[in-house]
Formats: C-alpha cells, sequence, structure tokens
C-alpha cells in the first residue's frame, strides 16, 4: 500500500540525495557548479558505483541485505557531509550563493515551444511506462530476485524460479541490479515489485533524457534552439523505436527496471559524455580535472553493477577511445589513467571466470 511516507523516502533517495552527492563532482569541474541535471546523473553514477563496491564483496560472503542497507545508508551519509563541506568551502571561496542559470531569459518563441513539447513528451513517456506496466519474461528472474532479497533478507541464495535454496549465481551475483531495487523497497516499505514496474522508470527515464541533455549541451550549446530540438528527436526516436523486442528504444520505456537497459540507456551515454568532456580538453590542451577520471571510473563501476556485459563494453569503449585519442593527440599517457579506470571492471570479469 502507498502512502506519503513510503512515497516520499524514494523521492529522497532517487532525487534529492543524487544531487547533492553530484555536488562533490560540481564542484570537482567548476563549470558544472550550478547544472541540477549534471549533479542529479552524476550523484546517482556514483552511488550506483558505491552500491556495487558495497554489494558485491556482501554476496560473495553470504551475507544479508539488511547488512548492505546498514553500511551503504552510512556510507551515503559520509559522502553527504562531505560534498555539504566541499559546498561551504566553495561559497566562501567564490563569495557566492548557489543559484539557479538562467537559461529563459531573451530567448525566441520557437525556443519555448522546443521546450515545452520536449517535457510534454517526457510526462507522456513516463505515465505511460506506468500506466502500460507489464511482466516481462525476464521478470521472472529479475524482479523475482529483487523481491526475494528483501523478504528473506538473503543475496543470490533462493532460487526465484522454485523458491529454494541454492548455490550463489555468480553471473548475476556480481552485477547485483536487482539487490538495489531491494534495498529501495527495503528502505521504502514498497514492495519490490512495484519500485520495479513503477518507481524505477519514472527515475530511469528521465535520467535518460538528462544524460542526452548533458551530450546535447555539448554539442548544440546550452541557449539556443537547436538543444530542446535535439532532445524532442531523441524522444521521438524513443517513442518510435518499438521495432524490435531488443532495441535499445523498448528496453529504456518497457524495461528499465532490468539493469541491462539501464547499462544501454544510461551508462554507455554517459561513459560517452565524459570521454567527450576528456578529449575536448585535450584538444584545447587544458588539464584534465581529476574529478573526470574519479567520474569514469565510477561510470565503470555503475555499468558492472547494472550487467556483467557492463566490464566488457566498458573497457572495449574506453580501450579504443584511449588509443584512437593517443594517436590523434599524440599523448601516449594518456593510456595510463585511461587503463586504471578500467581496472574494477577487469576485476570484477576476473572473479567471474574464477568464481564460475
Amino acid at each position: 500500500m502507498y502512502t506519503a511516507e513510503k512515497v516520499l523516502v524514494l523521492i529522497i533517495w532517487m532525487l534529492i540525495i543524487p544531487v547533492f552527492i553530484g555536488n562533490i563532482a560540481a564542484v570537482g569541474i567548476g563549470k558544472y557548479k550550478k547544472n541540477l541535471v549534471f549533479m542529479w546523473v552524476m550523484g546517482q553514477i556514483i552511488l550506483w558505483a558505491l552500491f556495487q563496491l558495497i554489494c558485491v564483496p556482501f554476496i560473495l560472503i553470504h551475507a544479508r541485505l539488511s547488512r548492505v542497507t546498514a553500511v551503504y545508508i552510512i556510507l551515503t551519509v559520509i559522502l553527504l557531509l562531505f560534498s555539504a563541506g566541499l559546498r561551504v568551502r566553495s561559497r566562501h571561496a567564490q563569495s557566492a550563493a548557489y543559484i539557479l542559470p538562467d537559461t529563459w531569459k531573451d530567448r525566441t518563441y520557437w525556443h519555448h515551444v522546443l521546450w515545452g513539447i520536449f517535457f510534454l513528451l517526457l510526462v507522456f513517456q513516463m505515465v505511460q511506462a506506468a500506466r502500460l506496466a507489464f511482466t516481462d519474461g525476464d521478470d521472472a528472474y529479475y524482479v523475482a530476485t529483487a523481491t526475494l532479497a528483501e523478504e528473506s533478507d538473503t543475496l543470490y541464495l533462493i532460487s526465484p524460479y522454485t523458491g529454494g535454496f541454492t548455490g550463489m549465481d555468480v553471473r548475476h551475483g556480481l552485477a547485483p541490479f536487482p539487490i538495489w531495487i531491494a534495498f529501495l523497497a527495503r528502505i521504502s516499505g514498497i514492495h519490490a515489485a512495484s519500485v520495479a514496474h513503477i518507481a524505477v522508470p519514472l527515475m530511469l527515464i528521465p535520467m535518460a533524457y538528462g544524460v542526452f541533455y548533458l551530450i546535447g549541451s555539448r554539442l548544440c550549446g546550452k541557449y539556443g534552439e537547436r538543444l530542446p530540438l535535439f532532445l524532442v528527436i531523441a524522444e521521438l526516436l524513443v517513442l518510435f523505436g518499438n521495432y524490435s523486442t531488443y532495441s535499445a528504444e523498448r528496453f529504456l520505456i518497457f524495461r528499465s527496471r532490468q539493469g541491462k537497459a539501464t547499462l544501454g540507456s544510461i551508462i554507455v551515454p554517459v561513459l560517452f559524455f565524459l570521454l567527450l568532456s576528456i578529449l575536448e580538453r585535450m584538444q584545447e590542451q587544458k588539464k584534465v580535472e581529476k574529478t573526470l577520471w574519479i567520474l569514469l571510473t565510477a561510470a565503470v563501476m555503475a555499468g558492472c553493477l547494472c550487467s556483467t556485459q557492463g566490464a566488457e563494453l566498458s573497457c572495449l569503449l574506453l580501450g579504443v577511445a584511449g588509443l584512437c585519442s593517443s594517436v590523434c593527440y599524440r599523448q601516449w599517457k594518456l593510456l595510463l589513467p585511461m587503463f586504471l579506470c578500467c581496472l574494477p571492471a577487469v576485476v570484477y570479469a576476473v572473479l567471474y571466470f574464477v568464481l564460475h
């Protein structure tokens, strides 16, 4: 049963807390200090990476969900305190209060119309995703795993198909996205199936467009009419992308509760955005902020949380980007930080082959 308190808890954990955590990244990259979209997306990436870092060792030692929940909450509170300290120090250093950027002043009529169309289509997709929620075949494993973890307080020790105790599923245990859903269900008191089918899509769909906004702001500029047009075209491609059961567009709308959908719709675009930001700085012969490398590592870990394929795809993408950029800019030292960002994925891949 839904209550205002339960829904408020989900809003806090899925929207407000990620924004405050993302402030850590925003302070490290000065140009994003006033960008709430950047803070929300990167904050959630950091939280996913933290959950992966905590959850996998507890799964391997057959710990309980309650222990994962306690440790995760404690570390999140520590990050929130650290973020608050950074924001206070940043205010004193710049003597400026935090404000939202003025992006609507002196804009054309067509600019406002395009943004209106974008938000209308976004609301339409979110409403339809919740109203027409249905059971996908893979839910028999992913949603059932989240439900069993929340109700039995175990981690991958009960078969979602039979309900009996079983050995640990290494393939899925190293990518515990369903356990993150179980965590949301545990702290909110809402059933895991409801969290998976309604709450998670309502967060991940706008978050995916938030990533598109960040990419579009680099390609099209923030304040022109091309950015909202870029986002509207992206929405139309998603709305009419149900040409296959396995299309990325279908996964975003109908299967966002599954980690592989989040990997394709959010994590991979985030990796492209971070790589674009890094390569822009190299082209302009500017120093790459350490925060960008940390975010790139966090995105790789978040990809591993979503799917075991996340390790392979992340390493492949970073490897190709590192080799191409090293040749283009003749800076071979770039390969070392790229490799270090891939290390978490390499570790999880080695664990998979050792434990499988």
